[in-house]
């Protein structure tokens, strides 16, 4: 059974997740807090308590939280919670769906976008009780617990299981691709198309910022509006001065500036 604070500065929005949680069955008190700051005292309040305090009324095991807020937002709150030893899990509930990367690179557990809908908010309260239940089991000596979903990411990583997985929305629901599935990436203004060997998925993050955050995971940019997993190239094509790449059954093209450094790392890779 779960305990929960909602935190947003809005009294309509606030109210209709109050509601929606309080109509869980899996959730045995659900609070409101109309500011960062007071949803921060809260919290700390209850973390100096201990688990649930003496009776176990005063916890938090989960925290939904508002991205856009005035003074403090739910980053910053996020950010202020991960220094904590044992911090509440938290859920972030927005209207934007641009900052997916920045709440799992903060161990979100999951990601709902506004309006909230029942079934959505449903499936976030399953995945905070399989988080808790996972931090409660005993554990053999060496082992090392992997929560489910408390991601994301992500980085654009989300470690989910032991893998590293980007959450994606597909109709009102979170499902996570595992990095590893990706073959390129494809701009399309603000937002980044990834395209894996089953299919392809529009998420709300720029082209630059993966090209960043996934550089260590082998991901080069090649021109402009793809970016390529190195491991994915299957030739690499010169013909009268143009370049580009066969990865599975696209042929993408290699921008000049990109040419020189992508024929070299191939090179190395080799």
């Amino acid at each position: 059974m779960l305990r929960a604070l909602a935190v947003d500065d809005e009294k309509p929005a606030l109210e209709e997740l109050l509601y929606l949680l309080r109509s869980d069955a899996r959730i045995t008190s659900a609070e409101g807090a109309t500011d960062a700051t007071e949803a921060l005292r809260r919290i700390s309040l209850a973390l100096d308590a201990g688990p649930g305090g003496a009776d176990g009324s005063d916890g938090i095991d989960v925290v939904f939280l508002d991205i856009h807020m005035a003074g403090l937002t739910g980053l910053d709150v996020a950010r202020l919670l991960a220094r904590f030893a044992h911090p509440p899990l938290i859920v972030f509930v927005t209207a934007h769906e641009g900052f997916a990367v920045q709440a799992f690179d903060l161990k979100a557990v999951d990601y709902v976008l506004k309006p909230v809908r029942r079934e959505r908010l449903a499936e976030a309260v399953r995945r905070v009780g399989d988080a808790v239940l996972a931090a409660r089991e005993p554990r053999p000596a060496g082992h090392t617990a992997h929560l489910p979903a408390a991601h994301p990411a992500t980085a654009v990583l989300a470690p989910v299981g032991g893998s590293e997985q980007i959450p994606v929305e597909l109709g009102g629901v979170t499902r996570f691709v595992p990095i590893d599935e990706i073959a390129y990436v494809e701009a399309q203004g603000d937002y980044a198309r990834l395209h894996t060997e089953s299919g392809s998925h529009l998420v709300r993050i720029p082209l630059s910022t993966l090209e960043e955050r996934w550089a260590s995971r082998g991901f080069v940019r090649i021109h402009r509006s793809h970016l390529v997993a190195l491991a994915r190239i299957d030739e690499l094509r010169m013909d009268a001065g143009t370049t580009t790449v066969r990865v599975g059954a696209a042929e993408l093209p290699v921008s000049r500036r990109h040419a020189r450094q992508l024929r070299d790392l191939l090179m190395r890779r080799s």
